[in-house]
């Protein structure tokens, strides 16, 4: 069966549901498919979230889904398995527990996240969310003043041995062997540096001891790992979205507007933009659904 709608937001987590009040609000036909794989679904808890300080992601989500379908926006969940233009709109197919259907649609937004691939560090895997992090703003206040530690990883791990010596004086920075910019003016701040590469993460899932390298091991309470984002877009293949790369990895290129390269798909979220935290993925879901309503009032008026 196919239905018309206006807009289909394909992601239903901060950026998709945020986006999805916004368009329901607008008197907007509104479906929001959602695979339910959210990118901080690892995490416990998240921070700097007004009003949500501190709980659950999926309390946002939960009560971000409850706001938008009381403006009579659709949630199904499913997984979208192609992304292709039809007769001036678009066709978006996802399959469900009830199998494929196709649905078009005047616009997409895709809030799909990204996916964090770790480094090949054994143990990583088990501690991920709890004793291995990525952001010092989402869980530096829970560990601060402890025993931290940094591996690098990726362009941004000078980035963060430099924010955290803002929550501990107690930090050890594991470079990898590598040469970093900021490497002498954090051992003259206090930070301990140690050249030898990681070898493995010890102790048991969700109680992390220490860090192990080919030198010795290394007591910490938690470490910071920046991870290389990607992006899990393979049912847009057609439409040969525009992407970029960043530190973080590989982003889709958007306007201010949120528009793609595609004038009909909008995006919001850490699929355009790695480093935004729930709040951020929220306001930018927010405001690419108003513009996408602009868009159409626009077109609706001739």
């Amino acid at each position: 069966m196919t239905h018309h709608w206006d807009l289909i937001i394909i992601g239903g987590s901060a950026a998709g549901v945020a986006a999805a009040l916004t368009s329901g609000r607008s008197l907007r036909r509104t479906l929001v498919i959602d695979a339910g794989a959210p990118r901080n679904r690892y995490a416990a808890h998240m921070h700097n979230v007004v009003g949500f300080d501190g709980k659950e992601p999926v309390e946002f989500v939960a009560a971000g889904r409850v706001e938008a379908q009381a403006y009579g926006v659709e949630f199904v969940s499913g997984t979208v398995t192609r992304l292709a233009e039809s007769e001036g709109g678009m066709e978006v197919t996802f399959s469900t527990d009830s199998g494929a259907v196709t649905h078009r649609v005047r616009r997409v937004l895709l809030a799909t996240g990204a996916v964090d691939v770790l480094p090949e560090i054994p143990g990583i895997e088990q501690h991920w969310g709890s004793g291995a992090l990525h952001c010092p703003y989402c869980h530096g206040y829970e560990v601060a003043h402890k025993r931290l530690g940094v591996i690098a990883t990726s362009p941004m791990s000078d980035h963060q041995a430099k924010l955290l010596t803002q929550w501990t004086s107690d930090l050890t920075w594991f470079t990898q062997g590598g040469e970093w910019e900021a490497m002498e003016r954090l051992r003259a701040h206090g930070v301990s540096i140690v050249p030898e590469p990681v070898t493995e993460l010890v102790g048991e899932p969700g109680s992390l001891t220490a860090v192990r390298t080919t030198g010795g091991e290394y007591p910490v309470d938690a470490v910071f790992v920046g991870t290389t984002l990607r992006l899990d877009l393979g049912f847009a293949k057609e439409l040969n979205l525009a992407t970029t790369q960043t530190p973080m990895g590989e982003a889709l290129e958007v306007n201010q507007m949120g528009q793609t390269s595609h004038p009909l798909v909008y995006a919001a979220g850490n699929v355009c933009n790695p480093g935004a935290i729930v709040s951020v993925a929220a306001g930018a879901g927010s405001q690419a659904a108003a513009v996408v309503n602009a868009m159409l009032v626009e077109e609706d008026m001739g």
